[in-house]
């Protein structure tokens, strides 16, 4: 199993629109969507997983993630990434080997200059769904309900476009917070 991708749909940036690329880290599967938001309104670029095979040692996977990451951030050219913070895992050994594979995705992203941001799995969660808590199929329910997807998504591509939607709805309240706030309070602030 490799790179699967979407249909690709080629949108031009320009000003006024911010394009994020959410990635979920795995060795099995690695999630990734791309999402734009184009004034107050959320575009779905692409998602899809790189896949690994159970044959390849811990090294191919991750080189076949690295390599799998950069064709994608080339081909859409996002102005940031998006994912989820680090957890504690009950299984060290697992825990582990996400934390390579997240790894592989912040080089891929910091060689090519492009700003990380991560947020905690609630924090996500409750920027999609309203629920910190939610589940994995509220959130793919959530997420293609946002995009306007007509078809189900897989867990991690669903994962990624989530931390993507993330990033975006927290830019947007944060804009919104300081356009309220008077201009000479904002000049004092500083």
């Amino acid at each position: 199993m490799g790179i699967r991708l979407d249909q690709s749909r080629s949108v031009d940036l320009s000003q006024g629109r911010e394009r994020i690329m959410g990635i979920d880290p795995g060795t099995v599967a690695t999630g990734w969507g791309v999402v734009e938001m184009v004034g107050s309104s959320l575009l779905h670029l692409d998602h899809g997983t790189i896949g690994s095979s159970s044959g390849l040692g811990q090294g191919g996977k991750l080189k076949r993630i690295y390599h799998g990451l950069q064709e994608i951030l080339a081909r859409y050219e996002p102005q940031g990434v998006s994912l989820e913070k680090v957890f504690f895992a009950r299984n060290a050994g697992s825990a582990l080997k996400l934390g390579q594979a997240r790894g592989v995705a912040v080089l891929a992203a910091a060689e090519r200059g492009i700003a990380v941001h991560e947020y905690a799995s609630a924090e996500i969660k409750l920027a999609v769904v309203g629920y910190g808590q939610a589940s994995k199929e509220q959130v793919q329910k959530m997420v293609a309900s946002l995009l306007h997807l007509p078809e189900p998504i897989a867990a991690d591509a669903a994962d990624a476009l989530a931390a993507a939607i993330c990033y975006l709805h927290q830019r947007a309240f944060h804009a919104r917070v300081k356009g309220a706030i008077p201009r000479d309070l904002q000049a004092a602030r500083r």
